[in-house]
Order: structure tokens, then sequence, then C-alpha cells
């Protein structure tokens, strides 16, 4: 799903580094344009296409990618794949053949065999279509802040290294859990949240895995107020919305808790509605982590919903409320796509502004001194049977 749908997985970065002006950005564009391999026999091909129309390498006209304040374009990348079933079946086939021709010979060489599925591979490729897959990149100039919608490892990777090679002397740095936390919290607070970080570097890497207490303990909080029915927070990050507005968030009906041992990892997936989260909270006193949860926003009269992904926050799943498509006689369809993207774009931040607020809200007890009175209320709520 692409940043027009109305659920999409998304994961964001910033944007490190002195980018140029538009015309800097479409000449990287162009420079770094998709290439289709179908009328050749290679195994794959990357590069940017445009937003509305992933066909299209075309970046000569602005309005293609810019929209102020943002740059949005896609990553597509092709792929051929050859099944490898076939084509064992068909290496055994010829290598048989080959054989009963020579019987002499009782065993197949290995170099021949090698030189027989080399050949056959690429014969096959010849004649399989390329896969297209797709991830819109949404880039907010004024605040550096870029969203990609996808949460997959492999392909943030792909996505990440041609930014890197487009975009020259820049570079994407991901909103991991203590990455957003410094990006909620005031700047007379960061140095309790220092206090707080358990990495021995800012290597993202080890932010990401000596960090994920952040989103252990985040959703743990949120179950526990969702259970006492304290579900009202106040908006107090910059967005669309005014700040001091009130919203609700809780969880409800679906989690996934992992517990790590030297045997491996032990999950459970709880769907459907809880009595006051007894069965998330015997998984909590078997020494599990909730590592995924499904979150609702609502401000009333629009609801928001999204699977954070604890250790990293990544988005899935981030579901805002509707906006259609109008199609009709008298409206101009580039005019209403642009329109459309606006719209979208508003309610995806409107979101993002919500949870940065619960975030936030969560944060600025979590490093206060409160916190062990709060975890002993929780520990306790927790133990209860």
């Amino acid at each position: 799903m692409g940043i027009m749908s109305n659920t999409v997985s998304i994961c964001q970065y910033l944007v490190e580094g002195e980018p140029g002006n538009a015309s800097w950005v479409q000449e990287r564009l162009n420079r770094n344009r998709f290439v289709p391999i179908d009328a050749t026999a290679d195994e794959e091909a990357s590069g940017w296409v445009t937003l509305d129309d992933h066909a299209s390498t075309d970046f000569d006209n602005e309005n293609v990618f810019r929209r102020d304040p943002y740059y949005a374009f896609t990553f597509r990348r092709d792929q051929r794949r050859v099944p490898p079933a076939v084509l064992k079946g068909m290496v055994d086939r010829e290598c048989a053949r080959w054989l009963a021709e020579r019987p002499s010979i009782s065993r197949m060489p290995f170099r021949r065999k090698a030189e027989i599925r080399e050949n056959l591979h690429a014969a096959l490729l010849g004649r399989t279509l390329p896969v297209p897959a797709t991830c819109d990149v949404v880039w907010n100039a004024e605040t550096g802040v870029l969203t990609l919608t996808a949460i997959s490892e492999k392909v943030l990777d792909l996505v990440e290294d041609c930014f890197s090679r487009t975009f020259d002397g820049l570079s994407l740095e991901p909103v991991h859990p203590m990455a957003r936390a410094h990006r909620v919290l005031d700047a007379d607070r960061h140095a309790l949240l220092d206090k707080a970080d358990q990495a021995p570097s800012k290597d993202v890497l080890l932010q990401i895995k000596r960090n994920r207490w952040v989103g252990w303990e985040f959703l743990l909080w949120l179950m526990y107020r969702s259970g006492k029915g304290s579900s009202v927070y106040e908006v107090d990050q910059e967005g669309p919305l005014a700040k001091g507005e009130s919203f609700m968030a809780y969880v409800h009906d679906k989690f996934v808790l992992v517990a790590e041992h030297e045997q491996g990892r032990r999950r459970s997936a709880i769907t459907g509605a809880q009595r006051e989260f007894a069965e998330a909270r015997e998984a909590l006193r078997d020494g599990k982590n909730i590592t995924e949860a499904l979150i609702y926003l609502d401000k009333d009269p629009q609801a928001w919903k999204l699977t954070l992904k604890a250790d990293i926050f990544a988005f899935g799943s981030f579901t805002c409320p509707v906006v259609q498509l109008e199609k009709d006689e008298i409206t101009d369809p580039a005019s209403e796509r642009i329109a459309v993207f606006y719209e979208r774009m508003h309610l995806l931040e409107t979101g993002i502004q919500l949870f940065d607020s619960l975030f936030a809200a969560f944060m600025g007890e979590r490093i206060a001194g409160s916190w062990p009175e709060r975890l002993r209320k929780i520990s306790e709520w927790v133990a209860k049977t």
C-alpha cells in the first residue's frame, strides 16, 4: 500500500546533511531514475519513479515530485525470479539425458552440471517477466522528516542505499525509540533522557538494541492506563492540531509478547478483547515483554489506529480517516490527486502528532522521579490474578 492508501505501514527517518534546492533534487532523481529490464535478461533493476505513475520516470516537470513543503517520489525495484523447483527439475532431466548419451560415464561431472544449470537459468530468466515492488517516499523539506511506506528491514535497507547514492552528501537516520524520545521532549529534559540511555554510543544499531526497554515499557504503561480507564491525553506536540486539545489513546485487543531465553524466543500473539487484559498480564508474569500492540487514537469525530513495532517504532497498518478521490466529468484528475495528497498528509501527520503527544506523556513520566511509584503500581496490577 502506498502513501495515498487509507491504511499504510510507515517508517520515519531524519535527513542528515544540507540538501540543495528543488532543481538539485530534480537533477538527482533524473540521474537515478528507474530503467526497465523488460527487454533485457537482467535479474533486477531499481531506481526512482513518479508517485502518481509507477511506470513513469519523467522528472523533467517539478510538479510531479514537488508539493511544498514535500518532495514525493517512489522507489521501484523489479526482479526476475526462476522457481527453484522448476530449475532443479530441468537440470536433473538435462543431466540424465547427458549421461544417457555417454554410457561410459557413471557420474555427472560437477563443472558440466554447473554449466547446464547456468545455461538453463539464463534461458528461463529471459522468459520470465520482472515483478515490480514499490515504496513511496515523502520528504518534508521544512522539518527534514522523511517517511517511507515500508517496515521490512530488507526494503528499508534498499531504499536507504538508493537515497544515499542519489543525494550525495545526505544520509538517513532512523527515528528509533530513543531518537523519537529526544524529539518529543523539551531540551531541558534531554539530560535526564541521556541518563536513561543504556547504549554506550549513538550508533543506531546499539541505540535500538540497548534501548528496547523504551518500547516495552511504553506499551506496558499504556496497557496499564487503558486497563485503569485513564485514556485521556493532551496534544503537546507540533502539528495540525492546536496544543492543549484533548484526545483518547488506548490499547484493547491485539498484542504480541516475546520472551528471550538461551533456548530461543517464546512468542505469544493475543487477539480479541480480554477482561482486564488477563491473558496479556499472564504472559507478562511469564517473563515476556510487549513487542507489538494495536494502538487506538480518537480525536472526536475522527479515529486512527496503528500497530506499533516497539523495538524500532515502525507503524504497521496505520489507518487514518478515509480520503476519497473525486471522479467526475468536471474535476481535473491531476488537481484532484494533488488536493487528496495534501489531505492525506494532513491526516497522517495528525495521527503522528497524537502518537507523539501520547509518547511524550509516557517519556515525561518515565524519566521523572515519580516513575518508581508508577512502576510499583503497574507491577502490582500485573501480578494480580
